[in-house]
């Protein structure tokens, strides 16, 4: 018997993300979850890019104390299922809701859960269970619900004039540059691979032209689009290019990208939360959708590192010193 095509490979070969089962928003109405400092935790790998989009603005927003950090291992632990392990914690369980994998707090959650525990996850502590793991809207909860537990000037990273716009662009970041690369790395069939090829590279070739003329991809000042631009540009050359075949150029050939996504890095939020070698361990050797796959065993020892320090000289595009739209 051939091995079961894996539940998110559409019959053309196409890869297709599943969709969030815990969706409920923040607010202060009677069916959303209230904004309360120490109530939440937030579930991450440092390898993944959707959940490490939320830490970076849980960083640059001063919510560290508010809402808590666990952590699971980049790489999946090998037990017939797609998980995650709590494997850096003591004893291999995390301290705070007990749990070894990610799958048994969103069984306790909802005990049909049948599909793949995915991170970022907010937990309640008090009931352990997952209330959100919607990656596409979290930020933004982030970024307006809790706005009353940000730190004192906090950069307002989603400013109301602009959500429309900032909307319409993360949308295509999603579709055409997030899940683009996910699209080429798990494709089953040469023309889905050769078509999700050629749209990310044609919107990466776009988005190299806008930043030839200005800093950031809204202006002079940071938003929630350029958090998601670069969960991925950042883990291109050290995992895309080769694990997802994802091969045109490298982000260091670009010229404007290049620059644009070192200053980000070395800008406090983002290349403090980026593990280079947590990215190349899952990449390389642990990734997945099915259970069944044999894993690589050797984890590429490049690129060099030190270049993202490098001088970027994006600053002769912005008319200002800050880099944040302060609301």
């Amino acid at each position: 018997m051939g091995q079961q095509k894996p539940a998110e490979i559409s019959k053309d070969g196409s890869f297709k993300r599943q969709v969030n089962q815990f969706t409920t928003p923040f607010g202060d109405k009677s069916d959303e979850l209230p904004v309360e400092a120490g109530r939440y935790r937030l579930l991450w790998s440092a390898a993944c890019p959707w959940a490490h989009r939320s830490v970076i603005v849980r960083k640059i927003l001063g919510l560290d104390d508010a809402i808590s950090l666990g952590m699971v291992s980049p790489m999946r632990p090998r037990i017939g299922r797609v998980d995650w392990e709590f494997s850096l914690d003591t004893d291999g369980v995390d301290p705070v809701l007990g749990a070894r994998y990610i799958s048994e707090i969103y069984q306790n959650s909802d005990s049909d859960y049948s599909g793949r525990p995915t991170v970022p996850a907010i937990v309640d502590i008090p009931s352990k269970k997952v209330v959100n793991n919607d990656y596409f809207r979290l930020t933004n909860y982030l970024e307006t619900d809790w706005r009353p537990l940000h730190k004192e000037n906090a950069p307002d990273l989603y400013p109301e004039p602009l959500r429309e716009e900032i909307d319409a662009l993360n949308d295509i970041i999603f579709n055409e540059v997030n899940n683009g690369v996910y699209k080429c790395g798990f494709a089953h069939s040469q023309e889905s691979y050769e078509a999700a090829y050629e749209t990310l590279f044609n919107r990466l070739d776009e988005f190299e032209k806008r930043l030839a003329s200005q800093r950031f991809l809204h202006g002079d000042f940071i938003t929630d689009s350029d958090v998601r631009l670069y969960s991925t540009l950042v883990r291109f050359d050290a995992a895309y290019y080769t694990a997802f075949n994802t091969n045109r150029n490298l982000i260091r050939e670009y010229e404007h990208l290049w620059g644009y996504v070192r200053d980000l890095y070395q800008t406090g939020g983002f290349g403090d939360t980026t593990d280079f070698d947590a990215i190349k361990r899952h990449y390389h050797l642990s990734i997945t959708i099915s259970p069944d796959k044999t894993e690589p065993t050797i984890l590429p020892k490049g690129p060099d590192l030190t270049v993202w320090n490098s001088e970027h000289h994006r600053e002769a595009f912005s008319g200002q010193v800050e880099k944040f739209l302060i609301h």
